[in-house]
This record gives structure tokens, sequence and C-alpha cells, in this order.
């Protein structure tokens, strides 16, 4: 799993939006960072994929400015928040319908250092831009995927604990 690490400790990361107003920091490893290249996720950013890392928010720590959320249209129906800067309006992280507010999706190109969090898994790669080339041998999905399958042990478990804290949300 990616994870900005100093030896074996993790390094809190810092992000923010363009226009300096909001900062926050991300206290804990992302249980799994994955690269969208669905459609959806094309037209949502305006490029060509979305590369996200998913976190619970109790780790998540807002560091200066208020953030809007947004509802957005999302391809499942059930529609989509994003939480951006209200001056700039860039989105720094979203919640799902299917995690709900449980997991954040952290745009990792709003961290300072984006570098710190590859991809663990490239997913919906039938839509990816045929001119978007990825690294020989780097773990790739046709759509979806089974959590079980691509997430260490350590994010299975945390993801299993929020899933008891909130039982209607999966």
């Amino acid at each position: 799993m990616a994870a900005a690490v100093d030896g074996n400790a993790f390094v809190p990361l810092d992000g923010g939006c363009t226009c300096g107003a909001v900062r926050y920091r991300m206290m804990a490893a992302p249980l799994f960072v994955h690269c969208c290249h669905c459609r959806w996720c094309q037209r949502e950013t305006g490029s060509s994929f979305a590369l996200n890392a998913l976190i619970e928010p109790a780790h998540m720590q807002l560091l200066q400015g208020t953030v809007d959320v947004v509802l957005t249209p999302s391809a499942s129906g059930r529609g989509q928040k994003y939480v951006r800067c209200p001056h700039c309006r860039v989105a720094l992280w979203s919640h799902y319908a299917g995690a709900g507010d449980a997991v954040c999706f952290v745009r990792v190109g709003t961290l300072d250092t984006p570098d710190q969090l590859p991809p663990d898994l490239h997913i919906f790669t039938m839509s990816k831009q045929p001119w978007v080339v990825l690294p020989p041998g780097a773990p790739a999905v046709t759509e979806y995927y089974e959590r079980e399958a691509y997430w260490p042990a350590a994010s299975l478990a945390r993801w299993r604990a929020l899933r008891e804290a909130r039982p209607s949300e999966s």
C-alpha cells in the first residue's frame, strides 16, 4: 500500500486549495489509493483520471478555513458530496454514496507532496484514455474491484470498524 512513511511511521501530509484559504492534514496513512479512469471522473475533474486517497474523516484535520459541501450528480444516481474551497472552488475531497460520510476521497493532487501517494490500483481502465500508459506491472482492473482482493489487511480491518460503527452504510 502506498503511504508516506519516515522509517515505519506515517508522516502526516498537509494539503490545501489553490488560493490558500483552506488547509488540511491527513493524520494517518490512507486506507487505499486508487486512480480512477472512468468517464465520469474524467468529466468531473476535467482531466484523464481522478487520483483518490481514501481515509476516514477522523484522520482528517481542517487546519485553516471553512469548506463548502456541494452535492453533484454521480453515475450511481445517488449523488456525490464534493468538499470545496468556498473561494477558489477547488475540490479537496469528496464523499461517494457507497461509503457515505464514513470515508473521505482526498484528491491527491491537492496535497503539498502528492508524489507521496502513488496509486495502489488503477480502476476502470476500460475507459482509460489510450495515450495514458500505465507503468509495466502496475496493478489495474477493467472496472471496479473487490476490496478484499487488493486492500492490505490493516486497511480491511479499519474498513470493518467503519462498517460496524455505521451499519447502514457500506
